[in-house]
C-alpha cells in the first residue's frame, strides 16, 4: 500500500490507476455498513463523493473508525430536507456511475432521492440500498443495529443453547463487504449491456444465508453429537489461550496428541472420537493447561497442526505476518492501521489521501474521468 499523501485544500494528489479508476460513487450512507463498502470501493481507485448530513457522519464521533472508512474519499455537508440539498445531490447523481444509500426504508421517497427519481435522470445508474431488514417484507421498518440484525438471522445461537455475541461487527461487515460485492456485479453488467440495476442488501439477509438452513452433520456421526475433538478454545498454563482448528482429520489429530502427550487417544477415528466428544475435550484442555502458550504454539505448528494464539487488536497489529502482507501498515495520519484485505499483482490497492474533513470539499463535484 503506497501513502503518497495529499495537496493543498484536501485533494488528492495522487489518485493513481486503481482498479476502478474512473467509476464515480456518490455515497450518502453514514456509521458503517455504507461506508464500509464504498471504502473498499475507493481503495481500489473508485471516487468517492461522501454525502454527509449537515452535522456530519455520526461514525466521526469514533475518529479513528471514521478514518478506517474514509480514506480517499471527499466530503461535502448537504441538508437534503431542504429543496437545494435535494437539487445538489440529484445533480451529482446525474453524473455518478454509483449511488449508494444508508437510510430507513421509506427515507429516500420522502427526501426525494429515491431510485426511481435518480433512474429519471440517469437510467444506467447502479443504485444499492443497504439496509438491516432490506427494502420489503414484514420486518423492513424494524429497527435495529448489528446485534439485531444476528438475532433475526439466528447466527447468535444457530443450534440452541446460549447465545453468543461476536465481538467484532459482523452484521454491519458483511452487509459492506456484500454491498461492495454486488455493485461491481452490476458495474460489470452495466459494461456490456448499458443497464443500469438497482441493488437491495439486508444484512439480515446476509446473516441469513451465512447461519444456513441446516446444522453442519458429518456422515457416520450420531446428530446429538456437540462439538469435535480437537476443535475450540483452551486455556494455556500462563493464562492465555490457543484456537485448535482438528476436524475430521485423522493426520491432525494423531499429531495435536503426540504434542500434547496423548497417545491413547491418538489412534481413535473421527467416528470414535465424536463419539466421546466431552470427555476427549477435557483431556485436551487439562493437558495444554500445563503447557504456555507461545512454547505450546512453536511445537504445534511445528508438528503441522491447526493453530493459533488467541490474539486480541495489540497482539494482531504485532503479528509480523500481518505487516509483511500490508494488512497492518501505516498511513501519514494513522498509525498503526489496517490496509486493504486483497491484494492485486497489477493495481495495487492503495490509500492516497486522508479522511476528509466535513464539507471540505464544498462546491467540487466528481473528478475527471480518465
Amino acid at each position: 500500500m503506497s501513502t503518497s499523501g495529499t495537496a493543498a485544500g484536501g485533494m488528492p494528489s495522487a489518485p493513481g490507476r486503481g482498479l476502478l479508476h474512473g467509476l464515480r460513487v456518490l455515497d450518502l450512507s453514514v456509521w458503517r455498513p455504507g461506508p464500509y463498502a464504498t471504502q473498499l470501493l475507493a481503495e481500489i481507485g473508485a471516487d468517492v463523493l461522501k454525502v454527509e448530513p449537515p452535522g456530519g457522519d455520526p461514525m466521526r464521533g469514533y475518529p479513528q473508525i471514521f478514518a478506517s472508512l474514509s480514506a480517499n474519499k471527499r466530503s461535502i455537508a448537504v441538508d437534503l430536507k431542504t429543496a437545494p440539498g435535494r437539487d445538489r445531490v440529484l445533480e451529482l447523481a446525474a453524473e455518478a456511475d454509483v449511488f449508494v444509500e444508508g437510510f430507513r426504508p421509506g427515507v429516500v421517497q420522502r427526501l426525494g432521492v429515491d431510485y426511481e427519481t435518480v433512474r429519471s435522470l440517469n437510467e444506467a445508474i447502479v443504485y444499492c440500498s443497504v439496509s438491516g431488514m432490506g427494502q420489503s417484507g414484514p420486518l423492513t421498518l424494524a429497527p435495529g443495529h448489528d446485534l439485531n440484525y444476528l438475532a433475526w438471522a439466528g447466527a447468535l445461537a444457530p443450534d440452541g443453547g446460549p447465545p453468543v455475541a461476536p465481538a467484532i461487527p459482523v452484521a454491519d461487515l458483511a452487509g459492506g463487504m456484500t454491498a461492495a460485492f454486488a455493485i461491481l456485479a452490476a458495474v460489470v453488467r452495466r459494461q456490456s449491456t448499458g443497464e443500469g440495476e438497482r441493488i437491495d442488501v439486508a444484512m439480515a439477509d446476509v446473516l441469513a444465508t451465512w447461519t444456513g438452513a441446516a446444522e453442519p452433520q458429518a456422515d457416520g456421526v450420531d446428530a446429538g453429537a456437540r462439538g469435535v475433538p480437537g476443535y475450540g478454545v483452551f486455556t494455556t498454563a500462563d493464562g492465555g489461550s490457543i484456537a485448535l482448528g482438528v476436524l475430521t482429520e485423522d493426520h491432525f489429530w494423531r499429531a495435536l496428541c503426540a504434542t500434547v502427550g496423548l497417545p491413547m487417544v491418538a489412534s481413535l477415528t473421527f467416528p470414535e472420537r465424536m463419539a466421546r466428544v466431552a470427555v476427549l475435550q477435557g483431556q485436551l484442555a487439562a493437558a495444554i493447561a500445563g503447557r504456555e502458550r507461545d512454547d505450546l504454539l512453536a511445537d504445534l505448528l511445528a508438528a503441522d497442526v491447526p493453530a493459533a494464539p488467541v490474539h486480541d487488536r495489540a497482539g494482531m497489529l504485532e503479528e509480523a505476518h500481518f505487516r509483511d502482507r500490508g494488512v497492518v501498515t501505516d498511513d501519514p495520519w494513522a498509525s498503526p492501521t489496517t490496509g486493504y484485505p486483497v491484494r492485486f499483482e497489477q493495481h495495487a490497492a492503495h490509500r492516497y489521501a486522508a479522511p476528509p474533513g466535513l464539507d471540505e470539499h464544498r462546491g467540487s463535484g466528481f473528478l475527471e474521468r480518465p
